[in-house]
């Protein structure tokens, strides 16, 4: 007897979620949906469209156009509406209905719009889909003027295709330095001034208020635009104008809102799923009704470090939490061992990474080391003599060390003492400490972990 496995999301959770499957069940029946009309892509590779490093294609997470065909793993383009776990269908804005065995909800993220008079004018857009990124491309010409609203992880990675663009960019950040959800004050503010030492106008503490039509083109096409009478479209460059809580007025070719994203489970409503920041899941990446898992940008997991149940929106999270949820809608019985905090960013050739519990522990110590000119900073945060947490930028070398000793949860003894005199002499606590007590490995490529 088949069993009939239904996954709502064709991102990388979704896609790593029913390859699994596939590879372990041949005969089982898979039905992946999908709500854009694109292939299954990479949010994560739309920078690289943006600057043209790759077309559109080479955001496409399978490069062969018959791959899924080939798996025998049905695509279905559609959205869910409705879920209904007693008759264990899923209602698709298209009509259909999908009886399913197992169900994998993986619909991931969508942009928040901030609540601001005006951000639904033309030539205000999210960068998220491949939809935006075509119209970002329209209007991110060289010498444009560009305001980009939010420097979280999502927009650094956005700012730096936008600058590679050639525009004229400025960064407006509610938060008191960039990346405050990933960073310490200390290398927050670093890479504010390494982004202004490279040309971006940065604000931080500051917001938007509102956002009018109205200013001066900029360049050549506009004033031809403006001669022309071409007002509010799209390829217009119509300019717009943005009032900042500093006081400015800033004249804009394009506005991008990179605020922040929520997770995608406005159709559960009436499910009988407990749902809070994101969909609770346990450790099997179950929810409390039985037969339907949660994987990605949706789930609220165990946090590795802390316990808490939390939503960790990175891709590596998303792949590892769709594994386990595969071998489990299998019945294989497979747990996480929590969610790992795990950034790794690059900002304008700034690596930035931060892992595990970064922020650090009311009952535990620390050691900050920085180095303004070299823009150059690390700091690690200890429970006992076990690191929990720490923050560096522009020192690579040390990423995979720091992830090995965290996730490892490596006794340092007496190397920890040594750390707090000197941070630096990591690669020689994990060689002298972790061999013996772990097994886990560091990275042969520690940048790419």
């Amino acid at each position: 007897m088949t069993t009939r496995h239904v996954i709502l999301g064709n991102g990388p959770a979704g896609v790593v979620a029913a390859e699994q499957i596939r590879k372990q069940r041949p005969h089982d029946s898979i039905v992946m949906v999908g709500a854009e009309p694109e292939p299954p892509y990479s949010r994560m590779a739309i920078p690289y469209l943006l600057i043209g490093k790759v077309g559109e294609k080479g955001t496409y997470l399978r490069k062969d156009p018959d791959h899924f065909k080939r798996q025998n793993i049905l695509e279905v383009q559609a959205r869910a509406t409705r879920l209904d776990t007693k008759g264990k269908v899923v209602h698709l804005d298209n009509g259909q209905q999908l009886p399913y065995d197992k169900l994998l909800i993986a619909t991931g993220a969508r942009p928040i719009s901030p609540p601001i008079p005006g951000v639904n004018l033309p030539g205000v857009y999210p960068c998220w889909t491949l939809e935006n990124a075509r119209q970002i491309i329209e209007l991110a010409k060289p010498g444009s003027r560009v305001l980009q609203m939010g420097a979280g992880f999502i927009g650094c990675i956005i700012m730096e295709a936008l600058a590679l663009r050639g525009v004229k960019l400025t960064v407006v950040e509610m938060g008191n330095r960039m990346v405050p959800r990933m960073m310490t004050e200390g290398a927050g503010s670093m890479i504010r001034d390494w982004c202004i030492a490279k040309g971006v106008n940065v604000h931080c503490s500051t917001k938007v208020e509102a956002i009018e039509q109205g200013g001066k083109p900029a360049g050549l096409m506009g004033k031809i635009g403006a001669a022309l009478g071409m007002g509010g479209g799209q390829s217009s460059g119509a300019p717009l104008l943005a009032k900042l809580s500093n006081g400015e007025t800033l004249e804009c070719d394009l506005i991008i809102s990179a605020t922040g994203v929520k997770p995608n489970l406005d159709f559960l409503e009436g499910s009988g799923l407990e749902v809070d920041q994101g969909l609770l899941v346990d450790d099997h990446m179950q929810t409390n009704v039985p037969d339907v898992f949660a994987a990605g940008d949706v789930a609220q997991v165990r946090d590795f470090s802390t316990g808490q149940k939390t939503v960790n929106m990175i891709q590596p999270a998303a792949a590892d939490d769709a594994r386990i949820a595969a071998q489990n809608m299998m019945g294989l019985g497979t747990e996480t061992q929590g969610s790992l905090a795990m950034n790794v960013l690059d900002t304008l050739g700034l690596i930035a990474a931060s892992f595990g519990q970064w922020w650090g522990s009311d009952t535990g110590q620390s050691v900050e080391l920085v180095r303004k000119e070299s823009f150059n900073y690390l700091r690690l945060e200890f429970e006992g003599d076990v690191l929990i947490g720490a923050t560096s930028l522009g020192l690579t070398d040390h990423v995979g060390v720091l992830r090995g000793l965290i996730q490892g949860k490596i006794r340092l003894g007496e190397w920890k003492d040594i750390l707090l005199e000197d941070p630096t002499r990591l690669m020689e606590a994990y060689l002298a400490c972790a061999q013996s007590q772990s097994t886990w490995k560091l990275p042969s490529n520690s940048l790419q972990h």
